[in-house]
């Protein structure tokens, strides 16, 4: 589980005006909450972008004021234009405390499908996964090595960990092996040559 370290500064000018004043310093506002307390902090955007601009799962440990937090990045809001980060939502990681997240679907095998001139398609790129902190993960993995041309796979695939459970419903396919439209002519023509014989 890669772990991004985010060192904040508390923010005591709350509501909009507060929120500006930290962007026109070139800094973002951000919100981190969890059991009990809320957190106001500002962070810089170069100690973030590993942590927002990645489709990978990471978890962050921001520290304010001497004190550390093992957090979920759980919201991030862009400007219209500019695309600069205006504002992020952190969720704290509480032991004990199940958590529902995002995390990336990776392949693993080779499919025989794709070795015969098939293409894969990815239909879903994520799964929900729900577990406690200590048992996340950062991706979930399933096996392609019997996936043949035209053949799909689904959620109920994923190979998902102890203590880990798999939120999306069975039946959603995660990718298939579409038949190339070049092959497909050439079998619909051996099929045809066939029933003329």
């Amino acid at each position: 589980m890669q772990v991004i370290e985010i060192k904040g500064q508390i923010r005591n000018d709350l509501g909009k005006k507060g929120a500006r004043e930290a962007r026109k310093q070139e800094m973002i506002p951000c919100v981190m909450y969890g059991a009990k307390e809320v957190v106001h902090f500002t962070t810089t955007p170069s100690v973030v972008k590993d942590l927002v601009y990645t489709p990978d799962f990471k978890v962050a440990e921001v520290e304010v004021e001497g004190k550390k937090f093992k957090c979920i990045l759980k919201d991030k809001q862009f400007h219209p234009v500019t695309d600069a980060i205006q504002h992020l939502d952190f969720l704290m990681l509480i032991e004990g405390h199940p958590i529902k997240v995002d995390v990336p679907i990776r392949f693993k095998g080779v499919s025989p499908g794709v070795k015969s001139g098939g293409k894969l398609v990815q239909k879903l790129r994520t799964a929900k996964i729900k577990a406690l902190p200590e048992k996340l993960v950062d991706e979930v993995t399933v096996d392609i090595s019997k996936l043949e041309m035209g053949q799909s796979i689904r959620v109920r695939e994923i190979e998902p960990g102890e203590g880990i459970e798999i939120l999306n419903s069975p039946g959603v396919p995660i990718a298939t092996i579409e038949i190339p439209r070049a092959l497909r002519s050439a079998q619909q023509a051996a099929a045809a040559a066939e029933k003329k014989k």
